[in-house]
């Protein structure tokens, strides 16, 4: 186990790392805020789902993402249609229009993070992946049903690569 003062400097930089997403954030475009872009995102890697879905993977209250999907769809950048199995709900899918603006989004985050990091080595931007990653998981793993310190194993891997606990996922900001 790590020293408290390393515990302590951990918090610290990970409060910095508010800055980091500011500047990611302010590479975005102006009719996509944030919020915007993370719906795009989630309905890009997990594929269509119902609202309640979206605000589960968001952890946001129902209402707060309503205001994000209604701003993705004024735009065209998502569709919404009935749900076979219940009229009343309505089935959430990327649109090509919506595709063009993820894959903008995307192309905008990696020239950042290319001019920001330009002195960083392959292997340097490749251990922050896997330790930010490893952060995760950890943090993921600790919750009800998951492993319990110094016993992350192969079986709590397994239930996030089913995609049950997976609420964090690459998102452009």
């Amino acid at each position: 186990m790590a020293a408290r003062s390393q515990y302590e400097e951990l918090a610290r930089q990970l409060s910095a790392v508010g800055a980091v997403k500011r500047g990611l954030a302010r590479s975005l475009p102006a009719d996509c805020p944030g919020g915007s872009a993370v719906v795009l995102a989630l309905l890009h890697h997990h594929g269509e789902m119902r609202i309640s879905r979206l605000a589960e993977l968001l952890d946001v209250d129902m209402s707060v993402t309503s205001r994000h999907v209604a701003h993705v769809a004024e735009r065209g950048w998502i569709e919404r249609s009935p749900d076979p199995a219940d009229k009343r709900s309505r089935i959430l899918r990327l649109t090509p229009d919506g595709i063009t603006v993820l894959d903008d989004l995307n192309r905008r985050t990696t020239e950042m993070f290319a001019h920001n990091l330009s002195d960083w080595s392959d292997d340097e931007v490749g251990q922050l992946n896997t330790l930010l990653a490893r952060l995760r998981d950890s943090f993921a793993c600790r919750g009800p049903g998951g492993c319990g310190p110094g016993k992350h194993g192969a079986d709590c891997r397994s239930r996030q690569a089913d995609g049950d606990n997976d609420l964090h996922t690459r998102t452009p900001v």
